[in-house]
């Protein structure tokens, strides 16, 4: 399989990197400065920027808005344990926007990086 870029804006890329590494199993795969940082996990690339610098992901729009980090797109993150991974991150000060949820595809639940961007922990329905 081809590798799957997202683009997240952060606050701080050296948090971020941090983060993921240590919470959500990511690698760091290249980081030429301090605004931007490139972290994998298997076929899941991503690409990390803070809001300001020359890049072209952190310049306006022509409406004048402004990249930044938070909403409710995500990357979704297929785990085997749902609540022992939840309550290890719990035991390590991750927030969390809500609870676990059931539903007929599996169970999910949302947390948060250091710089408000949504992660959804998913474990499939067993058969």
């Amino acid at each position: 399989m081809t590798p799957v870029n997202v683009r997240y804006m952060v606050d701080d890329v050296d948090e971020a990197v941090a983060f993921y590494s240590r919470h959500l199993g990511f690698d760091l795969e290249f980081q030429p400065g301090p605004g931007f940082a490139i972290i994998s996990r298997g076929d899941l690339r991503l690409m990390l920027n803070t809001p300001g610098g020359p890049g072209g992901a952190a310049q306006p729009m022509p409406d004048g808005r402004k990249p930044e980090p938070g909403g409710w797109n995500r990357i979704q993150l297929e785990v085997e344990d749902i609540e022992a991974t939840v309550n290890s991150l719990r035991a390590d000060g991750v927030q969390f926007r809500n609870d676990v949820q059931g539903g007929k595809g599996g169970k999910q639940i949302l947390l948060d990086d250091p710089s408000g961007n949504p992660v959804e922990l998913f474990q499939p329905a067993s058969d």
